[in-house]
């Protein structure tokens, strides 16, 4: 990078491709390790034992967990944060604020690169350390297996013995099949109650006739004139 310009300088650390972004997620190491590798820093990988340097952690050792290449960002175990709702979550960290404390030595591309330019006392060594390591990793693995195979054994138990004193759900079924027949028949009684209701209009009907035959027997008042001026 050319400019001094800290806009451009930003504007290229962001827009960086991959394969440069993963280079600078690099750390540096422990004055054992310089003195034995003869290398000052190295890209961190994951199941790299590390140091906190910097900030409310400092001093915290443990593995790396994860590695976000985009973000420039490293997870380190048991570094977390609380968010509002209670739950936890891994606070990220920057490669530059670590010190690497031991080596991942299990991939061989990244022996060769450590193997380069040193004795061979020194390779034999990185060899017998990656081989401690891959062997510590399957006993792991192991482990997980068969805790995995004990918690799905317990699983099928605890399956096996919960139905014997359950009931049978297809009991369940003919009982809301006979309180609908129930249902049915309150609203027929219903109906029948209030059927009584109904016979009260036809008297209403009668006594209007009654009142129509009255008011013809009362002579109207145009035929009153009338007879007056026959007179």
């Amino acid at each position: 990078m050319k400019s001094i310009k800290p806009r451009k300088q930003r504007k290229m650390l962001y827009n960086a491709p991959l394969h440069k972004k993963r280079k600078w997620l690099a750390s540096h190491l422990t004055e054992n390790l310089l003195l034995k590798y003869d290398k000052r820093s190295m890209p961190v990988v994951t199941g790299d034992t590390v140091k906190v340097m910097r900030g409310i952690f400092k001093g915290h050792e443990d593995k790396v967990a994860m590695i976000h290449v985009k973000k420039q960002v490293v997870e380190v175990e048991g570094i977390t944060t609380v968010k509002a709702d209670g739950t936890k979550i891994a606070r990220p960290l920057h490669a530059s604020n670590l010190l690497i404390t031991k080596l991942n030595l299990t991939d061989r591309w990244r022996r060769q690169k450590l193997e380069r330019g040193l004795s061979e006392t020194t390779k034999k060594e990185i060899e017998k350390e990656a081989e401690e390591q891959i062997k510590e990793l399957e006993e792991e693995k192991i482990a997980e297996e068969r805790i995995e195979a004990e918690e799905e054994i317990s699983e099928e138990t605890v399956e096996e013995e919960t139905p014997k004193g359950k009931t049978e759900p297809v009991k369940k079924t003919p009982a809301k099949e006979v309180e609908k027949p129930k249902e049915k028949e309150q609203s027929k009684q219903k109906k029948t109650e209030t059927k009584p209701k109904t016979d009260k209009k036809p008297a209403k009907k009668e006594t209007e006739p009654q009142k129509n035959k009255t008011a013809k027997k009362t002579p109207s008042k145009t035929k009153e004139k009338k007879e007056e001026g026959k007179k």
